[in-house]
């Protein structure tokens, strides 16, 4: 027996040593990755935070569009996951959500959940065209902008729930579209003869009408949709558009997941510098129990959302993992986490942090919206129990290797 334990350790290390580097990967920034988060977040501290946000709130667009178009042509931001050859930057799904954690972690005001984390990956996917490759050649250099008009249940696409029908005009509603009622293009969903398809509507068009919606988050606008025989063009038919989509929800799912890890790293570090410097009976109220391990609970909720969040990045662009599972974990632990951070950051600030002013509550409703958009984390938590355990034969999660 002894003589199988010593055999067994030495063929594992043979096995991990073999592919340190495919670990290495995943888990290790490069310094191209450091520099780029370095320079978004020097970006957004000039050009978002707290006083951005409020000023937009109360304004139409709920955005700097001179900004808007900075962080295309000039930071590049917006087109980093597309592929040079389509007028992108050739990074990866990694790169750009480390973009957007820095985004997030400023409350960054514009169509991000529209363009980049749904329609961008969307045309990424779509077959090369005159309509796709003009549209996306717009929205990564920020002279244009994009909402995504395509229902979805829970951050999965079901072709169901499509109320839109026709082939080069279309007419029908889609109700709840984030940054619908500013986009300069809608990305919809329409059944015609042979499926669904995917269109681009230019939302300007005669037979396009937008009701915006009052939210609970006012930096993160919503709007009703109505088509009535509005102008079309194609860019996935009955063929492709399922898989297009589904690859643009589980992208956005994933990119969804950086944003909440930003904003909520965001908190927890004003959470603990407020509780190392407020007094209470003389001593820091960070040196109470009840305090110290509120935060100390918030920092292991943190840690375990950026580790799904990135792996879900790394795997969907890699695709050495389950796209779907992967999304679904990312999205059930980030929006928990962020939901509670932000929770919590009220809480450790007492009376200020209830006010107003105190922008602790700007980030709660983002958080509350956030945790609704591509589904809740008790839907997202449930589609991994399906993923997972609910089989005709049960079998092992596909875990990734590195190859």
């Amino acid at each position: 027996m002894a003589e199988e334990f010593t055999d067994q350790p030495d063929k594992k290390a043979e096995e991990f040593t073999d592919q340190p580097d495919k670990k290495a990967e995943e888990f290790v920034f490069t310094d191209e990755q450091n520099q780029l988060r370095s320079a978004v977040r020097k970006f957004a501290a000039d050009n978002f935070g707290e006083a951005s946000a409020r000023a937009h709130m109360e304004c139409e667009p709920r955005f700097d569009r001179a900004v808007w178009r900075r962080l295309g042509a000039e930071l590049g931001v917006l087109g980093l996951t597309v592929p040079e050859s389509d007028g992108g930057f050739g990074g990866t799904l990694v790169d750009q959500a480390i973009a957007v954690e820095e985004l997030g972690a400023a409350l960054a005001t514009g169509p991000l959940f529209g363009t980049v984390y749904l329609s961008i990956p969307a045309l990424v996917a779509a077959p090369a065209g005159a309509a796709r490759d003009e549209l996306l050649g717009a929205l990564i250099e920020g002279a244009r902008t994009a909402a995504f008009a395509v229902p979805d249940r829970a951050g999965a696409f079901d072709p169901a729930a499509v109320t839109v029908s026709g082939t080069d005009r279309l007419t029908g509603t889609v109700a709840r579209v984030v940054d619908g009622a500013a986009a300069d293009e809608l990305l919809v969903a329409a059944r015609g003869g042979g499926g669904v398809s995917l269109y681009a509507v230019d939302a300007d068009a005669e037979g396009v009408s937008r009701t915006p919606l009052v939210t609970l988050d006012l930096t993160r606008p919503q709007a009703d949709i109505a088509l009535q025989d509005a102008p079309a063009r194609l860019l996935a038919g009955p063929d492709e558009a399922v898989r297009v989509i589904t690859h643009a929800l589980q992208v956005g799912s994933a990119l969804l997941a950086g944003e909440q890890v930003g904003a909520a790293q965001h908190l927890l570090d004003l959470s603990v510098a407020y509780a190392t410097s407020r007094l209470q009976f003389g001593r820091p109220i960070g040196s109470f129990q009840a305090v110290k391990h509120r935060l100390a609970e918030g920092m292991v909720d943190l840690e375990h959302a950026r580790s799904a969040a990135y792996h879900a990045a790394w795997a969907i662009g890699d695709g050495s993992d389950d796209p779907a599972l992967a999304a679904s974990i990312a999205q059930a632990v980030a929006s928990a986490a962020f939901s509670r951070i932000a929770a919590d950051t009220i809480q450790v600030h007492g009376g200020i942090g209830f006010t107003w002013e105190h922008q602790a509550h700007l980030y709660l409703k983002r958080a509350t919206t956030d945790a609704a958009l591509l589904g809740s984390a008790e839907a997202h938590r449930n589609r991994v129990a399906e993923l997972v355990l609910d089989t005709a034969e049960p079998k092992p999660p596909r875990v990734a290797t590195g190859r």
